[in-house]
């Protein structure tokens, strides 16, 4: 099933959480001068247009980083994200979002390496055309998780995962943890994240007992809900589930998070979450 397409949702709550987090690991693993692997299993098509059909039709950026893009005063430690998404929109005027490989590109240094995939027959030839004549990136049209196995672990042993599948498929959320242990056992040492959506909070519990069983330390867990739990509401929250985390990534969400659910929660009828689902 090839029917999801993240342009319907692109700039959303969900999206904004999970560029911040991502942000934060690149920029971590940036300090140090090694180059690094950056892994993208879910790629989409990069950049998205939110004045398109698609993103008019939800209007879910106007809940997510519309209201970032209006606040008058923006926390520094958003600014690598942010840069990125004023880079897009040099007049000031809100009009694309950048996909989690867009964001990528732009915070990572000519050392490092992009490999990045898509299956969708739409959204595959606009990622190949963004990374047309960047020469550290490579472009397929593969299974994602595939890739947990093949690349991994890169040439120069340090690299982040970004796990994104559409959960279109209740298999995925179990793939998830399958393509986990497969890159673990080839790579024990990289940063994974994986992005969820909360459609069913008892799906996330078996995904996150799961995780816990498979034995692996130093799994944290961030969640931001904007509506309380129901199974009728739709996406009401959505995490970071993140293995290896940078040293201070903790204190950075403990450090933004108030400010995230006070700008995208103004009603307050949501959760924020931040704790080890494993412990190092």
């Amino acid at each position: 099933m090839l029917s999801y397409r993240h342009s319907f949702h692109a700039g959303n709550h969900a999206d904004v959480l999970k560029h911040t987090v991502q942000s934060l690991i690149i920029e971590s693993l940036t300090e140090k001068e090694k180059a690094f692997l950056y892994l993208d299993t879910h790629s989409g098509a990069g950049r998205y247009q939110l004045t398109s059909a698609e993103s008019e039709k939800t209007g879910e950026y106007l809940e997510g980083i519309a209201r970032i893009w209006a606040a008058s005063e923006r926390p520094e430690i958003l600014a690598p994200y942010l840069e990125i998404v004023e880079k897009l929109n040099p007049d000031g005027e809100l009009r694309y979002y950048p996909g989690s490989p867009l964001l990528a590109k732009e915070l990572l240094r000519s050392q490092d390496q992009l490999i990045m995939t898509e299956l969708h027959p739409s959204d595959y030839p606009r990622l190949v055309e963004e990374f047309a004549r960047d020469r550290r990136a490579e472009v397929l049209k593969e299974d994602g998780f595939q890739q947990l196995k093949s690349k991994l672990p890169p040439v120069s042993r340090r690299g982040f995962v970004l796990i994104d599948p559409p959960y279109e498929l209740k298999t995925d959320y179990e793939a998830v943890v399958s393509g986990i242990v497969d890159g673990y056992k080839r790579f024990a040492t990289g940063v994974y994240a994986i992005w969820y959506p909360v459609v069913s909070r008892t799906q996330i519990n078996k995904m996150v007992e799961a995780l816990r069983e498979t034995g692996i330390r130093k799994i944290l867990q961030i969640e931001l809900g904007v509506q309380p739990d129901s199974e009728e509401r739709g996406m009401t929250a959505s995490g970071m589930i993140v293995i290896n985390p940078p040293w201070k990534l903790e204190a950075q969400m403990q450090a933004i998070m108030p400010w995230l659910y006070q700008t995208l929660v103004p009603d307050h009828q949501g959760h924020t979450l931040i704790e080890w689902i494993t412990p190092e």
